[in-house]
């Protein structure tokens, strides 16, 4: 049976707009989900420039509706967490265990954000009679949401919020991942976070959670600190936004940690002139992280990496969904992760420009979409 349902709909030419979309009942392989929210990020608004038609959004939660024949890691009733990061289990990357780097079904690593075979069956969502994209291979800013098996976590906790659930779906799991699974942080060791957002707050999380000795937060907005010591910072640094480069800023890192620098900086600005900070920030031997997908052209001073620096680039926090989202979801039952408190706003689908709008003005650390 046909659902029909509202939904945001990018032009692809810098505009979107709420409209009816038909969703049918999924494949052998599909799981309909019935969207409970959607959290909103920098990447949804980038995604209605991306010159083709689509259903936006890429992180949201719900409730299992029906599954297909084939599906067997979920039951209709059960609550989910959307994830982007399919996997084919088969390709070369898989096989090395890079899930999120799927040759075969990742929206990112194979399909250019576009259609792969991790995308559910064109023809299960159609719009004034035509299939229609889903951003990421999800599409989560819509009232129901047709996808792959893989695209599904089941979430175990009781006591969750959907919202909350959400969240963890991108920037929870890029943040927390990029220290956990990309940098493997050792407990006790000295991390430093620059860009204290969505993305740094759950850095500063993900460093906590893996028993860092000091965490140094750094932003130009000390509202934005004042939250970072709430989710986990042992210092803060106030920037000046002249500081070039964050050289200043770096000084500072250094007087904090014995002159010789952090073992491991996290750049999470998504400013392409900080692309080489975080290298500024760590010691002899550590370890610079480009968290926030920086993807324009930089200049870096060579001796930056001076000496036996490791500058990585990882996409969603390496993510592994089946495993690393039971875990971030069990440390948030133990109080080791904070979600809700994350959350600055809600927001009705039909408020999703204002949601944008609150976005770019950086009034929110996450603001979400909720459905009925």
């Amino acid at each position: 049976m046909a659902i029909t349902c509202k939904a945001a709909i990018a032009d692809g030419k810098g505009g979107f707009s709420v409209q009816d979309i038909v969703v049918h009942e999924p494949k052998d392989d599909e799981v309909l989900v019935k969207i409970k929210a959607a959290g909103l990020c920098h990447t949804d608004h980038d995604s209605l420039n991306w010159g083709k038609q689509l259903i936006i959004g890429h992180e949201g939660a719900g409730v299992v509706v029906s599954v297909g024949k084939n599906v067997s890691s979920v039951s209709p009733g059960d609550k989910v967490i959307l994830n982007w990061a399919m996997h084919c289990g088969k390709c070369f990357q898989c096989l090395e265990g890079n899930q999120h780097l799927c040759e075969v079904a990742s929206p990112v690593a194979a399909g250019g954000n576009g259609y792969t075979p991790g995308h559910a069956d064109l023809d299960g969502t159609t719009y004034n009679g035509e299939p229609v994209l889903r951003s990421f291979n999800i599409g989560t800013i819509a009232g129901y949401t047709l996808v792959k098996e893989s695209a599904v976590v089941k979430n175990p906790s009781d006591i969750m919020s959907f919202p909350a659930a959400s969240i963890v779906s991108c920037g929870v799991m890029t943040g927390y991942g990029s220290v956990v699974n990309a940098a493997k942080l050792k407990a006790g060791s000295l991390a430093v976070v620059l860009g204290t957002g969505g993305v740094g707050l759950n850095v500063i999380q993900g460093a906590k959670v893996a028993g860092a000795g000091m965490i140094i937060a750094i932003d130009i907005n000390p509202i934005r600190l004042e939250m970072a010591v709430k989710f986990g910072a042992t210092h803060t640094i106030l920037a000046a936004k002249d500081d070039t480069g964050l050289l200043k800023a770096a000084e500072e890192v250094k007087e904090l940690t014995g002159g010789r620098g952090a073992d491991y900086a996290f750049e999470c600005t998504a400013i392409p002139e900080l692309g080489a900070a975080p290298l500024a920030m760590v010691r002899n031997a550590g370890t610079a992280v480009q968290v926030s997908g920086i993807e324009q052209d930089i200049t870096i001073d060579m001796r930056l990496f001076e000496w036996d620096k490791i500058y990585i680039n990882p996409l969603y926090g390496k993510c592994r969904p089946q495993i690393d989202f039971p875990d971030i979801v069990q440390h948030y039952t133990s109080g080791h992760i904070l979600l809700e408190e994350m959350i600055t706003r809600t927001y009705p689908i039909n408020e999703l420009d204002k949601a944008f709008d609150d976005m770019l003005k950086g009034k929110n650390a996450k603001g979400v979409i909720v459905f009925d």
